[in-house]
This record gives structure tokens, sequence and C-alpha cells, in this order.
């Protein structure tokens, strides 16, 4: 067959489809309306009452279906037979979930990694204040020297906030507290939650903290934690969508943070290890609910560098040197997955 019979053939198709009536959606099949569908893809939505067309734009790409018809046209040089959208009792466009289905599969195509881009980092050096967190301490030259977690988690959320704010002019690099102050867990939440961020832009939550083991005093090591795969938390407004898409939506982000959440430990115990893995010991990635990363709507990760309950862990965490090496292999965690998540 020629390229002309063919194109002749395809038009003939388009022009039977279009000329088409269907059915309306069985009373099974979810719907959304057009105004819900925009919000969720994050397009502009344009309904010509005369023409009964629907468009949907994102930057220079648009896709198209007509109330009735059973066809979508996206960038008007592709066409894909669909679920036809139909009008709601109050003469309002809606589309049938297939439908729907199809248009963010169409936009996800141009939302390369260029497209997103890391907007923010807040640091959070845990405790503070009247709340010193875990206590240890060592002995040298005969004296019994203690030791803070609260001092060391600032030390290095200061050294790490340095480093970051060098490298990234254009991102916010954020501190919940720069000095001995106690902000509570409810004031660092909602200080990471309300963070204005650009479209498209993302912000990433990093808790820093020491560990303790009250009754042994044998274990040292650094670990990274994340929030459980299997939680769940409302991450999406309830009127940002309609009720029979909220849930998905919510579902699909909450999976998002979870990757993103586990590459950033990933990235950041493999960065501790290569500075410190000779002094102290990776004792892995872990789970776990900490109020902070289960609060906050955001990929989050909580550290802890080690253990001052063990005399020469303690040493090690009070010594300026080693907790600028500890601020380093946070760093280079934080750049490799940042790299990733921009140009991938």
């Amino acid at each position: 067959m020629t390229a002309k019979k063919r194109n002749g053939r395809l038009f003939t198709i388009i022009i039977l489809l279009l000329h088409m009536s269907v059915a309306a959606p069985v009373a099974a099949e979810k719907t959304i309306s057009a105004a819900d569908a925009a919000k969720a893809l994050d397009a502009d939505v344009a309904w010509n009452p005369l023409s009964q067309e629907i468009t949907f734009t994102v930057g220079e790409h648009a896709a198209q279906c007509r109330i009735g018809k059973p066809l979508v046209f996206f960038d008007y040089r592709e066409a894909a037979v669909t679920h036809a959208p139909q009008m709601s009792t109050d003469a309002q466009p809606i589309l049938p979930a297939a439908l729907f289905t199809q248009l963010e599969d169409f936009f996800k195509r141009f939302n390369t990694g260029a497209f997103f881009r890391i907007g923010a980092i807040l640091i959070d050096p845990g405790h503070g204040g009247r709340d010193p967190g875990t206590v240890g301490s060592y002995i040298e030259n005969g004296k019994t020297i203690p030791v803070y977690e609260k001092n060391i988690a600032l030390t290095v959320s200061l050294a790490l906030d340095e480093l970051l704010r060098k490298t990234y002019p254009d991102k916010k690099i954020l501190l919940t507290r720069s000095g001995d102050t106690y902000p509570s867990l409810e004031d660092r939440v909602e200080m990471a939650n309300g963070v204005p961020l650009k479209k498209n832009e993302a912000i990433l939550y990093i808790s820093i903290h020491a560990n303790a083991a009250p009754f042994n005093k044998k274990p040292y090591g650094f670990e990274v934690w994340y929030l459980p795969t299997d939680y769940r938390r409302d991450l999406i407004d309830k009127n940002a969508a309609s009720k029979e898409i909220i849930h998905i939506l919510n579902s699909m982000m909450e999976e998002e943070f979870s990757t993103e959440s586990i590459l950033i430990a990933k990235n950041i115990s493999d960065g501790l290890d290569a500075q410190i893995g000779k002094e102290s010991k990776n004792r892995g990635l872990k789970e776990k609910e900490w109020y902070v990363v289960r609060n906050a709507k955001m990929p989050s990760v909580l550290i802890e560098l080690g253990f001052v309950t063990n005399p020469e862990e303690a040493k090690r965490l009070n010594t300026p040197s080693y907790l600028q090496k500890c601020a380093q292999g946070i760093y280079n965690g934080l750049t490799a997955f940042i790299s990733r998540f921009e140009s991938s």
C-alpha cells in the first residue's frame, strides 16, 4: 500500500470515528470533571461549548477531545481511540477515568528531569536549647568530657549548610535552628511544609542526630533512616481534585516520595561511608516512623551520626575535623541525589 493510500485510509477512519456516537459510560465507570483533570495534570483547559471540544495544554503540548466522540488527539498529529467524554447533569464536561489516564500518560512524556528541580533543602539539627538530646562522655587526661547530641547535630548542620550554599546559590538552603535554641517537633515540620516553592520545584528534609544505647556501650556506627514504605499520609489537599481520584493521586505521590527518600538515604549512607567508614561503622539503611519524617510532606531522611554512649565514638563526635567529614559525607550524598534527580 502506498503512503498516499495509507494516509487516505487513516483520514477516513478518523472521520468515521469523529462521527461515531457512543453510549454514556456505564454507572460503574469513574469520571472526573475537566476542571479537576486540569488541576491533576497541572494543565490549562479550554472548553468550547459550541464545538463541544475540550483542549488541555501543558507548555507547548496539547490534547484535544470532543463530547460524545471516542477519539483524542495529541499535539494535533496523533490520535487514539478512547472512552468518550460526556456532559454532567449540571452541563459540565466530564472525562472517563480511562481517558484521564491516556492524557496523564501523554503529558508525562514531556516531564523530563530538566523540568523538575530541587528548589529547597531544609536541614534540621535535632534537639537544642533545653533539650540536649542523648548525652555521652569519654575520659581524657583524667577528666570526663561530656558530649551532647544537640551540639553534634548543630555543628554538622552548620557545616553542611555552608557547603550547600556555595554549590547551590540558586536554591533555598534552610535551617530549623542556627543556634542553641529549641524549636518543637511541630515547629520544625510546620517550617518544612510551609516553604514556598515555584512550579515543578521539590524540597528535601534532612534531620541530623546522634544515637545512644543506654545499657550497652559497645554499639557504634552511623545509620540513615527513612519512612517505612507501607506508611500512608495525606499529602495532597483534599480540595485539589475530586474525591474519585484524590486517593489515587495521594498514593502516587506517597510512592514517589518513598522512592526518593530511599535514594537519598542510600546516597548519604554511601557518602558517609566514604568519609568516615574507616573510623566508624556503616550500620546501613533503616525504617522507622520518626515524627519529623512522617509529618514532613516531602522526601525526608533522618541521620544518626554515631553513638555518644560509646566512649571512643563519643570522642570522635566531639572532634571538629571528624564532624566536618560527616558534613562532607552528607553533602556528597545529597549532591549525588540532586544531580540524578535533576538530570534523569
